[in-house]
């Protein structure tokens, strides 16, 4: 895994900033249901729910999902105050929404957060990966445009354009080490490059990060935060479509749509192993290839260190004598009736149900 000693110093804050799409939702899972035992090592995961994602927005800026509160001051000086009173004890902090933090916000996380003591660490997969959960999530999220449209966008237009600065804010990975390591050093940031073959690999990592004992991070149960099939994104991204042009609020997306259809079909629709997925033209696998060299390069001359194989987050280079194989038809986007009706009937379910007072956690 790692020829060096990763355990940091008592006292430390360690900083995890994603990006997304890093094996994040299921890390955080671990760390939140494992509270009781990270204190019995001498450990602290900071925050009430999941993640400290409402006050890593106050403090970087981010743009939370629709339907989510507004990010106030009193979010992040409430992190602060948090990790501040674990005293000598190692505290994790986590949020993939540190990632949008340009440069001063980055500075500023860290100062709140307690400076000297901060160390940042970042969690990678190879961007060929990333790409299309990056574009599914966006869908979860209320996007409305196509993939092969908004492939176009990431890869073949200037990164002035929002959509392609968004991405690349948070996944042109070596200027993400960069942009922290200026924050706070390259010696107190750590770089964990994930394992596909092997899911505990991060539990792991973060274990020796904090210097509690191996099997303290335990992986939470029935949350799987599943890739969608082909057929999935498609009705969301219909849906989508038909929310934007009847004006829908984001609270009322979030109850009907997030909350209903979503988490409806995630919970009790399993979609055969055969189902067609979402598939990326190779062109743009070309490009996140090339990218993704440029990113190896980049770390490795950042001098931060490392847990893991970073030269897995580039594929290997085809040979030159390789014919370059025809392109395959586009999948047709299909959806099985029992997926439809458990999306129609999480859709109802939720639009049926009494308004209350939003419980986001913060």
């Amino acid at each position: 895994m790692t020829e060096q000693r990763l355990t940091l110093a008592a006292g430390t804050r360690l900083l995890h900033i994603g990006p997304y799409k890093t094996g994040t939702t299921a890390l955080q899972g671990a760390f939140h249901q494992s509270r009781e035992r990270l204190a019995a090592g001498g450990a602290v995961y900071a925050g009430r729910g999941r993640q400290a994602r409402v006050a890593a927005a106050a403090v970087t800026g981010a743009r939370l999902r629709k339907g989510s509160v507004t990010p106030t001051a009193a979010d992040w000086d409430g992190l602060c105050a948090e990790v501040a009173a674990a005293g000598e004890r190692r505290v994790m902090i986590s949020s993939e929404a540190f990632c949008n933090a340009e440069a001063d916000a980055a500075r500023r996380a860290v100062e709140g957060l307690g400076g000297e003591r901060v160390h940042v660490a970042v969690t990678l997969r190879p961007l060929v990966k990333i790409v299309p959960s990056q574009w599914q999530q966006e869908v979860k999220d209320g996007l409305c445009t196509p993939y092969e449209e908004w492939l176009e966008t990431v890869f073949r237009v200037p990164r002035k354009d929002p959509v392609a600065a968004t991405f690349w804010l948070r996944h042109r990975h070596d200027e993400l080490v960069a942009r922290w390591a200026r924050a706070v050093g390259p010696d107190r940031l750590t770089v964990v490059v994930v394992d596909e073959t092997d899911r505990d690999m991060q539990l792991r990592v973060f274990e020796e990060l904090l210097g509690v004992a191996a099997g303290t991070l335990v992986p939470e149960d029935g949350v799987i935060n599943r890739s969608l099939t082909l057929g999935e994104v498609e009705l969301l991204r219909q849906l989508n479509i038909e929310a934007e042009a009847r004006g829908w609020s984001g609270d009322r997306y979030h109850k009907v749509i997030r909350n209903g259809v979503m988490r409806h079909l995630d919970q009790t629709y399993a979609p055969p192993p055969d189902a067609p997925r979402i598939t990326t033209p190779r062109w743009a696998t070309q490009a996140a290839a090339a990218v993704a060299n440029e990113i190896v390069a980049g770390i490795t001359a950042a001098g931060v260190r490392v847990a893991g194989n970073l030269r897995s987050l580039a594929p290997p280079p085809t040979p030159p004598t390789a014919p370059s194989p025809a392109p395959a038809a586009p999948p047709t986007a299909t959806l099985p009736a029992e997926a439809a009706a458990a999306a129609l009937w999480g859709g109802l379910r939720a639009a049926a149900r009494k308004p209350k007072a939003p419980a986001h956690h913060r």
